[in-house]
Order: C-alpha cells, then structure tokens, then sequence
C-alpha cells in the first residue's frame, strides 16, 4: 500500500469513528432532553454542562469576542430552556439545538450592526467593587474561568440570605451559567437572576462600608 492509499483509509476511519461519536452524541442528548421533560433534574444538568462547550465552539468560529461568546451561550441556553416542552423525542435533537444557536447568533449580529459606532457599553449593575475578587490559583482551575473571594467579601457574603449566598457562588465561583445555576438551586432563572441582582446591591453596599474613607 503506498502513502497516498494510506492517508484515504485514514480519513475515511477517522470519518467513521466522527460519525459513530456523532451518532452517540445525538443519542446522549436526546435521551437527556427527553427525561428532562419528564421532571429528571440530573438528566438537565448533564445535558447543559455537555451543551457549553459544544456550543462555545460552535459560536467561537463566527465571533472571535469570548465575552460575546458566552452572551450568545447564555441566550441560547435560556431560549432552549423556554422552549424545552416543545422538543419532541422522536425527532434528532441537534438540529433542533443549532437551530436555536443560529438564531441567537442571527440576533446578536443584527444588533451589534445597528449599535456598532453609535452606542456607548452600559455600564455592568451587577459588577463588585475592584479588588474583592483574586484569581484561583491555576492547579484549581477547572476549565472555567473561575475566582476566588477575598476576606472582605467572604465576610459580606456571610451576611446575605442563603438563598443569595448560594446565587453568587453559582455563578462566580463555580462559573456556571444562569441556567445550570437554576437548575442547581432548583428555582426559574428569573428568581435565580433577581437573587443575584439583590445578592450584587446588598454586596456593593457592604464592602464599600468596609473601605476606609
């Protein structure tokens, strides 16, 4: 066998064991989302921790802004979230799933094309004061950007209801998205929002009284 044969039987295996990973994928996700139609939380959080990175990727290769990234990640996963009773189990579910990164990624370019030039950032409400966040150290890290808490704001943080503790953990220490973090508290992620828009303001108030004059 000369090397060119042997580079196509290459490909073609690679190809083969691309579609077999495909097909079980597909399989994977499929029965996820259906027992997650059923009440099964587990099945739900597995299927949207398997989904961000599959779908960072996907929108990675239309917009190189990673902060933009994981807007478009979280659109996309509150639209699947919303729109999760209408899935129908006898039907492939990536098509269903890319269909919504499309559409998300369609929406995200319109607006920045009409804003682009003309619209200053809004400032972030939900942004802690500087210096009360520390990056982990990297042999923490677990393929997230996550940080750690600083004294004062562990401090503060212990002032908080629990149910807001556990908001800002979610999302900051663990780095989860809005939806994985409701799935986790076992609330919407409207209240799951709202608990960390209160949990950010009460925070901001707390550590700015710490700061000496």
């Amino acid at each position: 066998m000369d090397s060119n044969q042997w580079n196509r039987g290459k490909r073609a295996r690679s190809t083969r064991s691309e579609r077999a990973g495909d097909a079980c994928r597909e399989t994977r996700w499929s029965q996820w989302m259906a027992a997650a139609q059923r009440g099964d939380a587990r099945a739900y959080e597995l299927l949207l921790r398997e989904l961000r990175p599959s779908l960072q990727g996907f929108i990675r290769r239309q917009i190189a802004n990673d902060a933009a990234v994981e807007d478009i990640v979280q659109t996309v996963l509150l639209s699947l979230h919303r729109a999760r009773h209408s899935y129908r189990s006898e039907h492939p579910f990536e098509p269903w799933l890319w269909a919504i990164a499309r559409n998300a990624l369609t929406d995200f370019q319109r607006k920045r094309a009409r804003r682009n030039g003309r619209e200053e950032p809004l400032p972030d409400e939900n942004a802690l004061p500087d210096g009360f966040l520390a990056p982990t150290s990297s042999e923490s890290r677990t393929g997230r950007d996550q940080v750690g808490l600083s004294r004062d704001l562990e401090h503060a943080l212990s002032r908080l209801p629990a149910s807001q503790q556990q908001a800002v953990l979610l999302l900051h220490l663990e780095g989860l998205s809005v939806i994985e973090a409701a799935v986790r508290a076992h609330v919407s992620p409207g209240a799951l929002k709202a608990r960390v828009h209160r949990a950010y303001r009460a925070l901001r108030t707390l550590l700015e009284e710490e700061v000496p004059s």
